[in-house]
């Protein structure tokens, strides 16, 4: 073996460095700063045959309780510069290491429309296209212009445009087709400036119903922050709940005719529109009504409090005790409406 290039770390924990909590040794660890250490790295992990996972804040991963095998990486290039700003556009390029609630804030401050019902999402920017993140009533991709990311394979440092990522709910190309391609190194985005906020999640237009005047961008984002933070879904420290990766599982989309089946049982089941010839359901409402209750506890891993869409380490949980628990919902509501519910947490060593 080559020498261990300098910043790279042996045997770190996992759990030190997810929201979860909970997590092995990584073989190796590294958060190279700049694009040249990231290439630096992954070099070094490729001539020598290592496998490499990329990681983001850590707030959309269970890592198994025996670590991984490989070099865990995280990009803290965190940089934000706009490329481009005229009265219909803007664009900012930002570092894949960059704190998702800095580039919330600059577009905040600056009067940019396009992101602000995506605040209170933990994590970093780099993360953000491979879940496609979303959230009431949007969802990064409307906002992607490109993605600046590096071949783990060839070095060779690409950019791919957001047609290419093959978008789709919580999903894109770099977790399907790509997936263990990439580190992604920067994202560009275009927002709109003097943008009007959206509202188009009911409970966002509830909150302002008694406004006379539209909301601003940073009302709509404050009003989020409130939403999530009646939900326990915010990663704040305080919280008793805070040791999870918020909605552990994918709203179920299914065929429209099986929908309108469950809705003759169940009229007030929440529905939400899809493709073509397919509906959203509500995963929370789907496991509220199997049975199960916020704080329903299963070992040292449990629901949370307040949103039963989220599992928590209730203290020195287990991977297999999430796990577990998650199967527990699983096999809880399949039994009770035959809908398997996916993960939308990202596994790592399991």
């Amino acid at each position: 073996m080559t020498a261990i290039p300098t910043g790279i770390q042996k045997n770190r924990l996992i759990s030190e460095l997810t929201t979860f909590e909970i997590g092995g040794p990584a073989r190796y660890f590294a958060e190279p700063d700049s694009l040249e250490k990231i290439k630096e790295y992954a070099s070094w992990a490729r001539q020598e045959h290592i496998p490499l996972y990329p990681i983001g804040g850590g707030s959309n991963i269970l890592a198994g309780d025996n670590g991984f095998d490989g070099l865990l990486l995280r990009p803290n290039n965190q940089t934000a510069d706009i490329i481009l700003k005229t009265s219909t556009q803007a664009i900012v390029r930002a570092g894949a290491g960059l704190p998702w609630e800095d580039l919330i804030d600059l577009t905040i401050e600056n009067g940019w429309a396009g992101l602000e019902c995506l605040t209170g999402i933990p994590g970093r920017v780099g993360a953000s296209p491979m879940q496609n993140i979303g959230a009431y009533g949007q969802e990064v991709s409307q906002t992607i212009h490109s993605i600046e990311a590096l071949d783990i394979n060839s070095g060779e440092l690409n950019t791919i445009s957001a047609s290419e990522c093959a978008f789709g709910y919580r999903t894109s190309i770099f977790k399907t087709a790509w997936r263990g391609r990439y580190i992604i190194t920067a994202v560009l985005f275009r927002l709109t400036p003097n943008g009007q906020a959206s509202l188009q999640y009911k409970e966002l237009r509830n909150y302002f119903a008694q406004q006379a005047t539209p909301p601003t961008l940073a009302e709509v984002r404050q009003a989020v922050l409130n939403i999530r933070s009646s939900k326990a879904m915010l990663h704040d420290l305080s919280d008793p709940n805070h040791r999870n990766a918020g909605s552990f599982f994918l709203n179920p989309i299914i065929e429209q005719q099986r929908t309108e089946e469950l809705l003759k049982e169940y009229p007030q089941m929440p529905v939400y529109p899809a493709r073509t010839g397919y509906c959203k359901l509500s995963a929370a409402w789907l496991i509220a009504n199997s049975g199960l209750h916020n704080g329903f506890q299963q070992g040292r891993a449990k629901l949370s409090d307040k949103h039963v869409l989220c599992l928590v380490n209730a203290g020195n949980a287990t991977a297999e005790e999430i796990m577990a628990l998650a199967q527990t919902v699983q096999d809880m509501v399949q039994k009770k409406f035959a809908i398997t519910l996916a993960a939308e947490t990202n596994l790592l060593g399991i």
